[in-house]
């Protein structure tokens, strides 16, 4: 009996889910796809709270920096505010967010209780009197404070965009540019893909052997073909080695930013961490059962050799998810303007697909003379917590204040947006009245 009880637990722990077999509790819908590699958390040690953070940090510790962190780690080491850490000790990710508890996480994967910003503001009511009698459980309610990313909803900004319309006149997401900054990119393979066009007759002899007719009319069709990429680009880049099924390594040489934050997200960090790709089956959303075996690469969503970038923003993500606010899409105004724009009726980018709001284009620093807008390819940037859409997405085309109440409201957004809210949220009515009564109180300074 012990023999048998003994190899059971070896097979176990051997398998991929046999990992997981001693876990104290279960992970956070963030980690939940990694539970498998320990190690991508604990580097050294279960319990240092300096290697925890490390691991942290390497994950998610440009996510930690201003303007981007409302409370970035270089405010607790300010003098004035050292002693603030006896309270919460801020400047361990682990102080807030403790993986294996699931009785006690909330949706945002915070672990402490939602009153814990009083340690800090237990006199906010004496500088806004407009928080007076407030509970401080509801400080993170939606539109009014993100710990992480408050920049949507500082005093100053929420006043300079108070009175907006809720549809402003020019409504569209910044232009897609690579092709136009390609000659400026210090990362970009210049030697390897001189910027021009390649026709059919310069594919090579062993790419002859593998290219068919429809193969061969995809990726003519594409931006590939007219900045220099050749089949040999994407399918031989290591070795001189045939690669019939590249991986993301292939799409690194060039878009080594996407990649990146395409690794980042839901959907590409188990290749992060060296395992195979996610599959819907892991998802806890709802997914199609048509889709659950589907493992998700960039040609996944890309469709390798035709890249039809409106397929993608779309359609892909619509063959998977099954949650009421996907399927709620097609009746949605978003997907009216998105079959104008298809229809040549609206300018490109003025239509609103999946991607539009859950992978925005927004703009970087690629070097220290460059910035270029890219898609966000990790979808949770933006969506945990919501109001983090505030600036890069709903502020492209609606006014703040009604996109504040429209990401507050959780049936508005079930509906995909089809409607108006019927929530106010008094953030830019406080905000408002606190900045009369300081310009009264200084004379209008």
């Amino acid at each position: 009996m012990a023999i048998l009880l003994v190899s059971y637990l070896a097979y176990r722990l051997l398998s991929d889910d046999g990992k997981t077999i001693f876990m104290p509790g279960d992970l956070t819908s963030g980690h939940h796809q990694i539970g498998i590699v320990c190690d991508a958390c604990h580097t050294d040690s279960f319990t240092n709270k300096d290697d925890m953070q490390k691991a942290c940090v390497n994950c998610h510790g440009d996510q930690r920096v201003k303007p981007f962190d409302s409370h970035p780690a270089d405010k607790f080491t300010d003098p004035r505010n050292t002693d603030r850490l006896e309270n919460i000790n801020a400047l361990y990710c682990v102080t807030c967010h403790v993986e294996h508890k699931p009785e006690i996480t909330q949706k945002t994967g915070l672990t402490q209780p939602k009153d814990f910003c009083i340690h800090c503001h237990e006199d906010v009511a004496e500088e806004r009197p407009s928080h007076a009698g407030m509970k401080y459980d509801t400080c993170a309610s939606a539109g009014c404070h993100n710990y992480h990313n408050n920049r949507a909803l500082y005093t100053d900004f929420l006043v300079k965009h108070a009175g907006e319309p809720d549809l402003l006149k020019k409504r569209r997401m910044p232009a897609r540019e690579f092709g136009e900054v390609l000659d400026d990119l210090a990362t970009y393979p210049h030697a390897k893909f001189p910027v021009k066009t390649v026709h059919e007759g310069d594919i090579s002899d062993i790419a002859q052997k593998y290219a068919t007719e429809n193969i061969k009319h995809d990726w003519m069709t594409t931006a590939h073909a007219k900045i220099g990429a050749t089949c040999e680009s994407c399918h031989s880049t290591k070795t001189s080695v045939w690669e019939e099924k590249p991986g993301s390594d292939a799409c690194k040489q060039c878009h080594n930013v996407e990649v990146k934050h395409f690794m980042q997200g839901k959907h590409g960090m188990r290749l992060q961490q060296k395992l195979s790709p996610m599959a819907p089956a892991m998802s806890r959303l709802p997914m199609k059962e048509k889709s659950l075996d589907k493992e998700l690469t960039c040609n996944t969503c890309h469709q390798a050799h035709l890249y039809k970038l409106q397929r993608s923003a779309v359609d892909v993500c619509l063959d998977c998810h099954d949650d009421k606010h996907s399927l709620a899409y097609k009746s949605s105004p978003h997907f009216q303007l998105w079959e104008q724009e298809q229809k040549g009726e609206l300018a490109e980018s003025e239509g609103v697909s999946c991607a539009t709001c859950h992978m925005p284009r927004t703009s970087i620093d690629v070097s220290d003379w460059l910035r270029r807008v890219v898609v966000q390819h990790n979808q949770n940037a933006t969506l945990v917590p919501n109001e983090k859409m505030l600036r890069p997405v709903c502020m492209q085309c609606h006014g703040l204040g009604f996109s504040i109440d429209a990401l507050a409201d959780e049936r508005l957004i079930e509906k995909n947006f089809k409607g108006r809210p019927e929530i106010h949220v008094q953030s830019i009515d406080m905000a408002d009245r606190d900045n009369k009564r300081h310009q009264q109180k200084t004379g209008g300074e």
